[in-house]
């Protein structure tokens, strides 16, 4: 299958999804042709979700908003093209520290990590012979970017540059980067560092998740301590606009973030917020001096469909099937009632007296259907079309594929996200069984939830990565399931 802008390369992972404003959302049917695709079995893919709050303008040539509590892509732009990602390189560095080292060592800065850097590379000053420690070098490397510091740390955890490259790429390939390919911890220029912004927001989560360096990255001014160049000691200021609160430019809930320039790279920069218990990440690169502005448009768009999610109330439960891998075919199987029947349902509700859910990375239940309208903006009703795509019937929805063919007994993948059409043609919500026993839940949008938490009556589930409800395993957040799925 081709690449475009319009199309979803069904054999990656992380194939390329488009944020379209609601308008071109809703799914007409001159571009409908390529949307629809069916699937062979569940194999789920991320999913990309469209909003009516205002889609950003995002000047930057590269740039993608993840909702990290649902793994939601809410916007993205060139998102699997590699760019030079200068200073913010320093995250993967960062996080590397922290895993592996101990805040109280000291670094010893050798020769080979204080020089050799190009021109016009951002220091502390720090030079050969120099002792600071772990926790001190840290603050240096997030808050002042100093280049000589990232070196040193380097040396500190692998023993050398290059080894600690071997490091960072074999942590980038843990975390699920595609894209990425590190030669030193620093991002100073060279042809064969890069990453995308997809892979930036997956080592920016992955170190956000970290307590020392969350601590450190919020930390506005720091007092850096002499060196045998500087016999006093230097007050450093965070280089992240955003999160000084002093700054005109910043933003609220700000729990990370990092700048970079380089003539090559351009302005780059990283940025994690956490609001009301939600988590965006937002990758900004290759712009030129609008790296703010497109970061702040990001996250206003981000929390605004947030907002949105939480004012659609949900709306009452209706039946729904297990599923069926065949297209085309009346379905079979166990069968279950959409918010009313599901896994665990008659179980001892283990979890009910507990406070808060695992993670806190809950999904929305009832988001605002992604109701499709014609080219007027009117709700297409049966009586007024038949042609390829969204219909609505009274309260149900069905789809009307390319073929001609009404989706019927099969799950079908439509603008990156799945949805299952029962024996009768309509779009099923809730929870959904397949042929093996595994259980799947649609949101009341009809789209499969996968990677986030499900509260469902007074109990906790996750669903996996391919929507899978999971059983008897312990959760990527590290929560234990029992064998019916429940959080206990």
């Amino acid at each position: 299958m081709e690449k475009g802008e319009e199309m979803l390369n069904i054999n990656r992972n992380t194939g390329r999804r488009k944020i379209k404003k609601i308008t071109a959302v809703i799914l007409m049917a001159t571009a409908l042709s390529t949307l629809a695709v069916p699937m062979p079995g569940f194999g789920v893919r991320n999913v990309i979700t469209a909003y009516a709050a205002q889609t950003p303008e995002v000047a930057a040539q590269g740039a993608i908003l993840v909702n990290e509590t649902t793994g939601e892509v809410l916007y993205e732009k060139n998102a699997d093209t590699r760019f030079y990602p200068a200073s913010i390189t320093k995250i993967m560095t960062a996080l590397l520290v922290a895993e592996r080292g101990n805040l109280d060592d000291t670094v010893t800065y050798s020769a080979a990590a204080t020089t050799n850097l190009e021109s016009g590379a951002v220091t502390l000053g720090v030079t050969a012979g120099d002792k600071i420690s772990v926790r001190d070098s840290l603050y240096g490397l997030l808050l002042y970017s100093a280049n000589e510091i990232a070196n040193g740390l380097a040396e500190y955890v692998s023993g050398s540059v290059p080894a600690f490259a071997d490091l960072m790429n074999q942590k980038a390939a843990e975390l699920g980067c595609t894209n990425t390919h590190f030669v030193n911890p620093n991002g100073l220029n060279n042809a064969n560092h890069y990453t995308t912004p997809r892979d930036m927001a997956k080592i920016a989560n992955a170190a956000y998740n970290n307590e020392i360096i969350r601590s450190i990255d919020t930390t506005v001014q720091y007092t850096f301590p002499a060196t045998k160049k500087r016999p006093s000691a230097k007050i450093i200021t965070m280089g992240h606009k955003m999160i000084n609160p002093a700054d005109p430019r910043y933003y609220p809930g700000i729990i990370g973030g990092k700048t970079g320039y380089t003539s090559k790279a351009g302005n780059t920069l990283v940025t994690a917020v956490e609001k009301d218990g939600v988590r965006m990440i937002a990758v900004v690169m290759k712009a030129s001096q609008t790296q703010y502005q497109d970061t702040k448009a990001l996250l206003d768009y981000g929390f605004a469909t947030v907002e949105e999610n939480r004012q659609t109330p949900a709306p009452a439960p209706q039946e729904n099937v297990s599923a069926n891998t065949s297209n085309n075919t009346s379905t079979t199987g166990n069968s279950a009632k959409a918010g009313v029947v599901g896994p665990g349902a008659n179980m001892t509700k283990k979890g009910q007296q507990k406070n808060a859910g695992p993670g806190e990375n809950l999904p929305s239940e009832s988001r605002k259907p992604e109701q499709p309208e014609n080219q007027q903006g009117s709700p297409q009703t049966v009586a007024e079309s038949e042609s390829a795509g969204w219909h609505q019937s009274g309260q149900n929805w069905y789809y009307i594929k390319q073929s001609g063919q009404r989706a019927v007994g099969e799950m079908l993948n439509i603008k990156g996200a799945n949805y299952y059409f029962d024996g009768n043609g309509i779009m099923a919500t809730g929870w959904l069984q397949d042929p093996n026993g595994d259980w799947y839940y649609l949101r009341d949008s009809g789209d499969m939830i996968i990677s986030g938490w499900l509260s469902y009556k007074n109990q906790w589930y996750y669903l996996g990565q391919d929507g899978k409800m999971l059983k008897d395993t312990v959760t990527p957040d590290g929560y234990r399931v029992n064998h019916e799925g429940v959080w206990s």
